[in-house]
Order: structure tokens, then C-alpha cells, then sequence
């Protein structure tokens, strides 16, 4: 892993930004304004900025199955995917795989295809598994605590769909999405939602159960559109620290009061609203209320949604939320700053266009644009 130097740039520090030359060797921040070593990167004019930390992103699914029925093996999905990740500055990734009881996409089958392609894959983003267990999955409880056991989750959410899924099913058109998605005929797949859903007496022994697992590991656990201030209330006494796309802003402030993350969606910022009706994550990040964002579905709105709420946070907040913020919800306390011995995971931005020059992720350069190989030195 050859040494890079980057020079001139803006870098954010943890105390504000500062133009420095910034040392890169073995994988880490060497030295700030230390001597010049190997690649050398002029990035004068350039915002020089810690990796994006995205806790909560599921566009992964679109490389797997870009149509309904149509799939691509998982290893070809998980290459492009990592190709997106690194051109859009996001340096650490945890995939939303959902542990789910519908056949096809979501399925415990394609939960192992996944693990398996990450595991057995060299990989420059840091990219790591992100556990959406559906709260009615009972039949692959077991598969779930294994993995967990093994070291192969690295962070638990909570979701429980069923009963809106069940709500869509009785719109043909609605529910035509979720019996495509699994590959079934749509009275075949109410049929089985409907089985399904008689498991709920057994449900909160098998979240209990999940938590605890989760717990011994010692890996965060999050909670999924809550939707009331009870129900995030019961997630927390599980261990539940990150509260994940509130459904009420009540639920987002009372999560906060008790000093958890609140994770929105950097869409939702970008477009200006949320695509169902939620609340505004700008207006909530910019009253403290919303402490995270994650990509959600699309990867290119993290870096967007930081630049654009610069202008009434100031590049330090707003870049927190997309960084520093997610790296600590997740406890990884080696990265999303900028700082001597930190993993050196840095992106090189055009501010005015907002458009990313280059990537680097623990230290190996991931990406680079043509404007960026222009600058090398």
C-alpha cells in the first residue's frame, strides 16, 4: 500500500477546517503538514473531508434484482455496488439485508448468498452487514442468532412489516409489488402472509432473544419506524441506542431526550421531503433532533445532503451527520474524522459543484475521476 500525500486542501479537523498536506501511509493518518511521501494529490481549492459512514442503505437490492424476477448473481451485485459506494464517497457501508419470511429478495436463502459474496470477496469499502430482522421471521430465528454468534452481523435493526404488508395485500396493485418481489402469485403470497401473521404471540420472545444475542456481541441495535414513544421505549430497554426513521417527530424527540441517535434518510433531505409523508430531516437535523443520515436507497444523496446543510449548520455539523455521527452510532471509533492514527478514509470534493474527485478508503485509493487523475502528481 503505497504512501499518499495530499496537499493544499481545506481539511476538515475534528476543530474546524484548516489547509494542510495530509500523510497517508499503512492504512492510517500519518501526519498533518508532515513530510511528502509516494502519490501525491494536489488538492488545492479542494474540500478534503472524512469518508461517508452510511449505517442504513438497501440500494444494494437494485444491483440483485433490478426488475421483479429478473436477479444477477450476488457477487457481480455486491462489485457494482462497491463501484457506487467509492464514487460517492462512502467509504464504510452497512447493507440493510433483510431477514425476511417472503421468499425471493428477502429470503433466508438470499440472506446466506449475501454473507457469503461479503465474506469471500477482497473489498476496498469497508462494507459490512447491517441485520433487519423482520419481527415474524420465526422459522429463521436460529439462522439469526448463529451469524450473530459468529461475528457475521454488525449491527441488529428491528423491523416488523408484516402487518403493513398485510394492509397492501388487500390492493391487488399494491400488493402485486411484494408477491413479484418474492417470485409468487399474489393469492399465494397473501395465503402465506396471512400464516405468517399467527405467529404473533410468539413474536416478542424472539425479538427478546435477538437482543440479547446482540447484545453478548457487544453490537448496536436499532429500532425501526417506531411508532409511538411506547413502542421506542420498549426497543430501548432491548438495547436499542439508534432510533432509525421515526414515524413522528414526538418519537424523534423522545428518542433524543434519552440521548439516542435518530437516523433519517439524506433523500429526504435532497428531494425536501420524504417520499411517504414523513417529517422534513433537514428541518430535524437542523433542530438537533435528527443526529444521523443514512442513504436509505440511494447512495449519491449522502454526500449532497451534507454539503447542502452546510449552509445553515456550518461544514462541520453538517458533515458530522454524515461521518463522525454514524461511525460513532455504530461504534467504530476509528474513523469519520480527520486526525492522526485514525483509518484514513478521506474524500476529495469539488465544493462549488459538489462532485467528488477521489476516494480513499483505509488508505488504498478507491476512486478517481478524471479530474482527480489530473492532479496527480
Amino acid at each position: 500500500m503505497s504512501p499518499i500525500t495530499i496537499t493544499g486542501g481545506r481539511v476538515l479537523l475534528p476543530e474546524g477546517e484548516h489547509v494542510a498536506d495530509l500523510c497517508i501511509a499503512d492504512g492510517r493518518i500519518a501526519a498533518l503538514d508532515g513530510a511528502t511521501r509516494g502519490v501525491r494529490v494536489d488538492a488545492a481549492g479542494l474540500l478534503v473531508l472524512p469518508g461517508i459512514v452510511d449505517i442504513h442503505g438497501d440500494a444494494f437490492e437494485r444491483q440483485i434484482q433490478p426488475r421483479p424476477g429478473v436477479d444477477f448473481p450476488v457477487p457481480l451485485a455486491l462489485r457494482d455496488t462497491e463501484a457506487q459506494l467509492l464514487a460517492n464517497g462512502i467509504t464504510t457501508a452497512f447493507h440493510g439485508v433483510t431477514l425476511s419470511w417472503e421468499p425471493g429478495l428477502r429470503s433466508p436463502a438470499m440472506w446466506r448468498k449475501l454473507l457469503d459474496a461479503l465474506a469471500g470477496g477482497e473489498w476496498v469499502c469497508d462494507m459490512r452487514v447491517h441485520l433487519r430482522w423482520e419481527a415474524f421471521n420465526l422459522d429463521a430465528l436460529d439462522t439469526a442468532l448463529d451469524d450473530i454468534a459468529a461475528g457475521r452481523v454488525h449491527l441488529v435493526a428491528f423491523n416488523d412489516h408484516t402487518p403493513s404488508i398485510l394492509r397492501k395485500l388487500a390492493d391487488p396493485v399494491a400488493g402485486a409489488k411484494f408477491s413479484e418481489r418474492a417470485g409468487m402469485k399474489l393469492d399465494a403470497f397473501r395465503a402465506m402472509a396471512e400464516r405468517v401473521a399467527e405467529r404473533a404471540p410468539s413474536v416478542q420472545a424472539g425479538l427478546d432473544r435477538v437482543a440479547s444475542a446482540a447484545r453478548s456481541r457487544e453490537i448496536p441495535i436499532a429500532s425501526h419506524d417506531d411508532a409511538t414513544i411506547a413502542e421506542r421505549d420498549g426497543f430501548r430497554m432491548r438495547g436499542a441506542r439508534i432510533c432509525e426513521f421515526p414515524m413522528t417527530e414526538d418519537v424523534a424527540e423522545a428518542a433524543r431526550a434519552q440521548g439516542d441517535a435518530v437516523v433519517m434518510g439524506s433523500p429526504n433531505v435532497v428531494r425536501g421531503r420524504s417520499h411517504i409523508g414523513w417529517a422534513s430531516a433537514a428541518r430535524l437535523a437542523e433542530a438537533g433532533t435528527c443526529t444521523v443520515l443514512s442513504s436509505d436507497y440511494y447512495y449519491p444523496a449522502m454526500l449532497q445532503a451534507g454539503l447542502a446543510l452546510s449552509g445553515p449548520m456550518g461544514l462541520a455539523p453538517a458533515w458530522s451527520l454524515v461521518a463522525a455521527a454514524p461511525a460513532d452510532a455504530a461504534r467504530l471509533s476509528d474513523r469519520g474524522r480527520i486526525a492522526e492514527g485514525l483509518r484514513a478514509d478521506v474524500i476529495l470534493v469539488a465544493p462549488e459543484a459538489r462532485r467528488i474527485l477521489a476516494t480513499i478508503a483505509g488508505g488504498r485509493l478507491g476512486y478517481l475521476s478524471a479530474e482527480g487523475a489530473a492532479r496527480l502528481g
